[in-house]
């Protein structure tokens, strides 16, 4: 009889401690399963461009216009965008650049380049380093075009950061090659997104 008290009296002590436990479970999972919100800082995304020809690479660069994404581990769905400013693309070259605005990229007509994203193929770990890739609608010169773009992304607990590379092949995409009779260039040209901004977590 003492025996079978003392189980009870145990029991009593044990059960809201197990309950504490399954409880603390229950919110570390929801909070998983809750959005992740990036803000991408204008100031700290430098994007590059590079385009090989026959006897020299053009590099230069455009200015990030906004970006925000909203992320949901769970489903791993991505939304968003991330805007650049079409019109701020140069290459250190005036002749070149008003070439590369009035006949290729024609901003004065498409004056924004933009990624919008719609889902995630890896995991993106809520600390430390990850490699994914980024799926969703690439939209240039007034036409829309479906992308994967890999991605280093690094979480810390205040902050956020990632590095792009991709290549967007323009002339397949029905842009204007400039190549002429003495000089060739490459039909896609190399995309370099470096990115850094604010997290706010669950």
């Amino acid at each position: 009889m003492r025996e079978d008290i003392q189980g009870f009296r145990r029991g009593r002590v044990h059960r809201p401690f197990v309950a504490g436990i399954a409880f603390l479970a229950l919110a570390s999972f929801a909070a998983a399963a809750q959005s992740v919100s990036f803000q991408l800082d204008p100031q700290h995304t430098p994007i590059g461009f590079t385009l090989g020809d026959v006897l020299h690479t053009v590099r230069g660069t455009f200015h990030l216009k906004r970006g925000a994404l909203r992320l949901d581990p769970a489903s791993k769905k991505l939304t968003g965008e991330i805007v650049v400013d079409a019109k701020s693309g140069e290459s250190g070259m005036g002749l070149r650049d008003r070439k590369m605005h009035r006949e290729i990229l024609e901003s004065d007509r498409f004056p924004e380049i933009a990624f919008r994203p719609d889902r995630v193929d890896g995991t993106v770990a809520l600390q430390g380093k990850s490699s994914v890739r980024v799926h969703g609608i690439f939209n240039i010169h007034g036409a829309d075009h479906e992308l994967t773009v890999p991605a280093e992304v690094e979480m810390f607990p205040d902050h956020w950061t990632a590095t792009l590379h991709f290549a967007v092949p323009y002339a397949s995409w029905g842009m204007k090659n400039p190549s002429t009779l003495f000089l060739r260039v490459n039909e896609s040209v190399d995309i370099d997104l470096t990115t850094a901004g604010t997290v706010t977590r669950p």
